[in-house]
């Protein structure tokens, strides 16, 4: 028999060498997975790891997914670090693009430079305000914030549909579930021609940028940080849990909103019935494989959105279901988990302990059996 047993604390290279190695595993096992659907494993991850990369326009489409992926992970990234389990990304950033598609609507007919600023602005007011309700139930009723983020995911995609079916639905759009198309005051500017990333990607970088200056030169960074590692030493410090939870809940909120922005002001340029393919839930295995660190999110995100081209890839070229992409997605948080398991504890046997051998009972003449 054995148990777990805490190790001392684990250097920074044994954490940093964790996501790698789960990468490894995932590879290891994607070639199993490979074999056993008739594929050459050498030949499935050329398709699915390396050739949408290596096309101008593949590589576009890896920037252009990687932006709300980046985006949602660095706020999800700032609230685990204080112990703020935000699971609810995907409604914020929907919530988001529906503030933002109803102002880009609503001045349809404006062409002026100051609407797509506004919808941005939008877009990251609708996002907080999603965000606030758990927030809010948290630091009033002590409710879970894992639970409460998670099921408003499914009333924001509840909300979306309903206006896209009605007051929102295009009136010349043959009755399908769709706004209008936005206007070009209204869309994110190209980066590049004949590609469809677009101005999101270097506002990300900028987010990454100043989430790591947040998290390394401020004090609310700090503050933060002392209170997700140690909850007892921030109290004693006078470090308000409330205000922890609502900046990480305001913060991770706007994030995901400018995340929605930047599908129905970019690709999409309309609202429909779904305007993200998950990115939000995506989002969390992104913060943990990047060890809540904003650069390192930057890195998995790119990561993540070679996963969902190269699924694309797989399903056109090698005839493989579309689960396979989740299947990696999957993979990867399950190994990063284990590897993490095995970093900050140790099997240690159990020895068995045997019961004390009882006293010799004395016989009646006085000598012992």
């Amino acid at each position: 028999m054995s148990r777990l047993e805490l190790r001392p604390e684990p250097s920074r290279a044994m954490m940093l060498a964790s996501p790698l190695i789960a990468a490894l595993a995932m590879l290891a096992t994607g070639s199993v997975l490979f074999s056993l659907l008739g594929q050459d494993p050498l030949h499935a991850f050329f398709v699915y790891f390396i050739k949408p990369a290596t096309t101008l326009y593949g590589v576009g489409e890896l920037l252009l997914k990687a932006t709300p992926l980046i985006l949602c992970g660095v706020g999800l990234a700032l609230g685990f670090r204080a112990n703020v389990a935000n699971i609810g990304a995907d409604g914020q950033l929907t919530v988001g693009a529906i503030a933002a598609g109803a102002v880009a609507l609503y001045f349809d007919d404006v062409q002026a430079g100051w609407l797509l600023p506004l919808m941005v602005v939008a877009g990251a007011l609708g996002g907080m305000a999603w965000a606030a309700i758990p927030a809010l139930l948290r630091t009033r009723f002590n409710t879970s914030e894992i639970l409460v983020s998670l099921m408003l995911v499914y009333v924001a995609y509840l909300l979306l549909s309903y206006l896209v079916h009605g007051p929102l639905r295009d009136p010349a759009g043959f009755n399908f579930p769709q706004s209008k198309m936005f206007q070009d005051a209204a869309m994110l500017p190209l980066l590049v021609e004949g590609l469809r990333v677009n101005a999101a990607f270097p506002l990300s970088l900028l987010v990454a940028a100043g989430a790591w200056f947040f998290c390394a030169r401020t004090f609310a960074g700090y503050r933060m940080q002392v209170s997700g590692m140690a909850p007892a030493a921030a109290a004693y410090a006078g470090f308000s849990e409330p205000r922890n939870v609502w900046v990480a809940f305001m913060i991770s909120g706007a994030l995901a909103g400018i995340a929605g922005v930047g599908e129905v002001a970019g690709p999409l340029g309309q609202l429909q019935p779904s305007v993200s393919p998950g990115y939000g839930f995506a989002a969390i295995i992104v913060a943990y494989v990047g060890r809540l660190h904003p650069l390192g999110v930057l890195l998995s995100a790119l990561l993540m959105s070679l996963l969902y081209i190269g699924g694309e890839t797989a399903q056109i070229e090698l005839q493989l279901p579309s689960a396979i992409t989740g299947l990696f997605q999957g993979l990867l948080l399950f190994y990063l988990l284990a590897a993490d398991l095995f970093i900050h504890y140790r099997f240690k046997p159990r020895h068995r302990v045997l019961p004390p051998v009882a006293a010799a009972a004395p016989t009646p003449t006085g000598e012992t059996a």
